[in-house]
């Protein structure tokens, strides 16, 4: 600890607020809200940490607070706060996608969808059940209901009927007079089905199965079985012992080896719906994780259900204010078993995943971990990676991925067009590394700890001489391959010095995923390029096509592909040989 953090730990006042960790370049990596800002922010200072909390302390170079009136300030300054700076130690759901609903319009005609965007207003207008983690699961379920019950499918009502009628899944809505009580019926039936009673639904396919039977039409017989066999085994969930239709999720953690497991039960009449986890490494105080991951988790799209239960170390009264709805722990009864039963999943999911979590931590942050030692850095949070990708000249692009702590961070890819069009591949190495590091320079981004090029020493040397006219002291290396194109070397250190890695390490593997990464990043960015190209603009890209030529080729094949199936020879009724031959290679390179 330096003497400037012990003297603004000693300013710091004991009440409730949020508190900024930096690092040596100032960037924000972890934000986090007390009840008491002095005892929180100085509990990092003392004792022993281990993981993930360990490797957040020894970045910690200087920190700031901000002090509020109450605790729900504090944790919506924080959650601001976080979703504003992204702070890397700050578990979001950046992997988790909003959930689907499954929702049941309020029309004269009803449709049944499936939606993500839920909002109050669309709440207030249609029928909304679920969510369902599972997506598949949603679309079985609609396409089973419109199997079963022929709704209208289309948005607007058309001049006569669609392909839905004549399979049976539409009743013709738009041309024929349907009597509102069959329509009432049908969407009655759905929404008991969608509450959790299926009964009604699996009387009428046994029905039909059994008619289909009668009639030795056994492939409709076997169909509806499927579906038979669909609501039994997939939609009828785990039966909870509370016989209300009260809407309830269910939080129930788990913590051991610097990990904490997150389980929730969806509960929707009287059912376990679908349920949701979440593991990830313990930073900050259980309670203070717990609470803050709730407060997210209605942020993606979830609608708020009646009730919430959660563990008793959560503070209800301040998830209840800030979610406005009826926050609470049991402490006994059935509610009370419900929020034990997600806690004992919690912890068999930890238990179950917890090898490969150590696995997958091995392979990313170990081996990120071995590079930085190899290369004498004193950390290695973020690596950007470049290559380059023409064709004869031509397209010239290049690609960025980046990895952060072993692992790709896909939002932060980039891809450059290039303007230089010809083959150079340290010009085209110099104007990107100049594009990027100046951008970072002049928007202050966060900048890499390291950049690693995809080429050779030439290569690497360019990208060197760019970093250093800008005044930037971040290392370039790069990737050397043998002669099977496999990455075989790391090149570094000044002057640059070949470094063998050992091809079974984990180390081996994060360079070669980095390599394939950008490779294929890089040549899909460049076939996205070429098929905006017209077949004129291709033409135009071989020496000896003129106008004249070019404009025989257009009127006797049109399109490229019809042309890279013509052999030399078929070329050579329109061209000189030589012509003939360079049009044919140039083609057999495009794909």
């Amino acid at each position: 600890m330096t003497d400037h953090i012990k003297k603004k730990l000693a300013l710091l006042p004991n009440k409730p607020g949020c508190y900024l960790m930096k690092n040596n370049d100032g960037h924000i990596i972890y934000v986090g809200k007390a009840k008491k800002l002095k005892n929180r922010v100085s509990s990092y200072f003392r004792g022993t940490h281990t993981g993930k909390t360990a490797r957040l302390v020894r970045e910690i170079a200087d920190f700031e607070y901000i002090v509020v009136n109450s605790e729900k300030e504090s944790l919506v300054l924080e959650l601001n706060l976080i979703k504003e700076n992204d702070p890397k130690y700050n578990i979001l759901l950046r992997d988790d996608k909003s959930y689907p609903y499954i929702e049941l319009t309020d029309e004269k005609v009803p449709r049944l969808n499936i939606v993500r965007n839920v909002n109050r207003k669309r709440k207030k207008h249609n029928h909304m059940y679920g969510p369902y983690p599972n997506v598949t699961a949603a679309r079985s379920t609609v396409n089973l209901l419109n199997r079963m019950y022929p709704l209208r499918k289309c948005r607007t009502y058309n001049k006569k009927p669609c392909l839905y009628y004549h399979i049976g899944q539409c009743l013709g809505y738009c041309t024929n007079n349907i009597d509102d009580k069959l329509i009432k019926e049908m969407k009655d039936d759905i929404i008991k089905f969608l509450k959790g009673d299926h009964s009604l639904i699996t009387k009428k396919i046994e029905d039909e199965m059994l008619d289909a039977s009668k009639k030795l039409n056994y492939e409709k017989a076997k169909e509806l079985k499927d579906l038979l066999d669909y609501i039994n085994i997939t939609l009828v969930r785990q039966q909870v012992e509370i016989s209300d239709d009260v809407d309830r999720d269910v939080f129930g953690y788990y913590v051991d080896k610097g990990y904490i497991s997150i389980q929730v039960f969806f509960i929707r009449g009287g059912k376990i719906l679908e349920r949701h986890y979440k593991i990830f490494p313990l930073v900050d105080e259980i309670d203070e994780e717990l609470t803050r991951y709730i407060a997210k988790f209605y942020e993606k799209n979830v609608l708020l259900p009646k009730e919430i239960l959660v563990p008793s170390i959560v503070d209800t009264n301040l998830l209840s204010d800030f979610l406005t709805c009826k926050v609470f722990a049991p402490q006994k009864g059935l509610k009370k078993n419900i929020v034990t039963m997600a806690s004992n999943n919690a912890k068999v999911l930890l238990d179950e995943k917890f090898e490969l979590i150590e696995r997958d931590q091995e392979k990313t942050y170990g081996a990120n971990e071995e590079l930085r030692k190899i290369l004498k850095l004193d950390k290695l949070d973020r690596i950007e990676i470049f290559d380059n990708a023409h064709l004869f000249g031509t397209y010239n692009v290049s690609g960025m991925v980046v990895f952060k702590e072993g692992k790709p961070s896909k939002n932060d890819y980039r891809k450059f067009k290039i303007s230089i069009d010809k083959n150079d591949d340290y010009g085209t190495m110099k104007e990107v590394i100049y594009r990027r590091y100046f951008r970072i320079l002049k928007d202050n981004l966060v900048k890499p700890d390291l950049i690693i090029v995809d080429g050779g020493l030439g290569q690497i040397n360019v990208a060197r001489e760019v970093i250093d006219s800008l005044n930037m002291n971040i290392p370039v290396v790069g990737l050397k391959k043998d002669d099977h194109h496999a990455t075989s070397k790391l090149l570094a250190f000044n002057p640059i010095t070949e470094i063998d890695i050992d091809k079974k390490s984990n180390l081996f593997y994060l360079l070669e995923r980095m390599q394939d990464e950008v490779h294929n990043f890089t040549i899909n960015y460049h076939k996205q390029i070429r098929s905006k190209g017209s077949l004129e603009s291709v033409l135009d890209n071989i020496e000896g096509i003129g106008v004249k030529r070019r404009n025989e080729l257009l009127k006797k094949y049109h399109t490229i592909t019809k042309m890279k199936k013509l052999s030399v020879q078929e070329l050579e009724e329109i061209l000189p040989e030589k012509i003939a031959n360079n049009l044919y290679s140039f083609l057999k390179k495009y794909d």
